[in-house]
């Protein structure tokens, strides 16, 4: 397989920390605004929000790519946040009326508070998914803004408009995998990186650069 490169590296370390750092926020937020009514501790309730916030951030990611991916979601923000918000959050539901009981009060929550725990799990989740949906949006604008890539216009006609997975040196040749099959063009590695710029991706390997959903 591929080595990751020191650049693939930070991509993905820099997103992470991207993604912790808004949950860790939201967690110390909940916890200071008390935001279920605990009468424990502000320290029990950091570390209750924090880890969850977490762990739900992690979860969200997982949805939204998902829900990227579905028929009729890339075209229309408003309907892929309604669907990323109720296939996070009605989960999410379960879980916090699962779990919160027993931390802040040591018994389980009955079914009577699960109305209440919905609306407001979806209108956390609702608040952390535009937040997200919102800094990809503007990740995008940027890598827009350079124009589209150069790399395409060198594609064999059946490849155009394809989605670009990976692109691998062959000798002086560049094999390039696509959701429509692989076909190889005569140019350089180190050409290709550069035309592919504008494309969300990075050379992960001395013969290779992949895209990031690949």
């Amino acid at each position: 397989g591929s080595r990751l490169s020191v650049r693939r590296e930070r991509l993905i370390a820099g997103d992470a920390a991207k993604g912790v750092g808004i949950a860790v926020a939201a967690g110390v937020f909940l916890a200071l605004t008390n935001a279920f009514g605990s009468t424990t501790g502000l320290g029990l309730r950091l570390a209750y929000w924090v880890v969850l916030m977490i762990v739900a951030g992690l979860w969200a990611e997982f949805c939204i790519r998902t829900v990227r991916r579905l028929p009729g979601m890339n075209g229309s923000w408003l309907a892929r946040f309604a669907v990323s918000v109720l296939v996070i959050g009605l989960p999410l539901t379960i879980v916090v009326w699962a779990v919160t009981g027993w931390i802040f009060y040591g018994r389980a929550y009955g079914l009577d508070m699960f109305p209440g725990l919905v609306w407001r799990v979806l209108l956390i989740t609702a608040v952390m998914t535009a937040i997200g949906m919102a800094m990809d949006s503007r990740a995008a604008t940027t890598r827009a803004d350079a124009g589209p890539p150069r790399f395409l216009d060198r594609l064999p006609p059946r490849l155009r408009g394809a989605v670009i997975h990976a692109v691998q040196a062959e000798d002086h040749y560049l094999r390039v995998h696509t959701d429509r099959g692989s076909d190889l063009i005569l140019m350089r590695l180190s050409d290709a990186v550069t035309a592919l710029q504008g494309l969300d991706g990075a050379q992960v390997h001395r013969s290779g650069w992949a895209a990031r959903d690949a």
